[in-house]
């Protein structure tokens, strides 16, 4: 199992599209929002590029979640349920499309929920994440 999510970055936040492969098999796809690239500061930036091991875990705050392991400089990264890059202080927030929701001019996800169900639904308890 192998996920994938390449980025596009702008100043109010990162917008991402999300595919998982089963082999050559395309299982899902979604996009993603995260925070600015701020340089890997905590709580303010999306994460780096790299390879990332990811594993499930329940969070009091969000549920049954995944957590992104080995980030430089970081810790407590997870993969949750949101809609706006605010709803994240450096985590990956899936959905199933854009949309400004609060007509703020900012990307924001919709659908969160059920994007996050289907990845819960079809990815093994650890696998890597490669982010581009």
């Amino acid at each position: 199992m192998k996920a994938v999510i390449s980025r596009k970055y702008n100043q109010t936040s990162t917008t991402g599209k999300m595919v998982v492969f089963d082999g050559d098999k395309l299982l899902m796809s979604c996009v993603t929002i995260e925070p600015p690239d701020n340089g890997n500061q905590v709580n303010v930036s999306c994460i780096p590029e790299g390879v990332y091991t990811i594993k499930k875990i329940y969070s009091p705050k969000f549920g049954k979640c995944f957590l992104v392991d080995d980030v430089p400089g970081r810790t407590q990264i997870l993969i949750h349920r949101g809609n706006y890059s605010r709803d994240t202080r450096g985590c990956i927030i899936p959905g199933i499309a854009f949309y400004d929701i609060d007509g703020d001019g900012v990307i924001d996800v919709i659908e969160s929920t059920k994007a996050m169900n289907r990845l819960l639904e079809i990815l093994p308890e650890e696998f890597k994440l490669w982010i581009i």
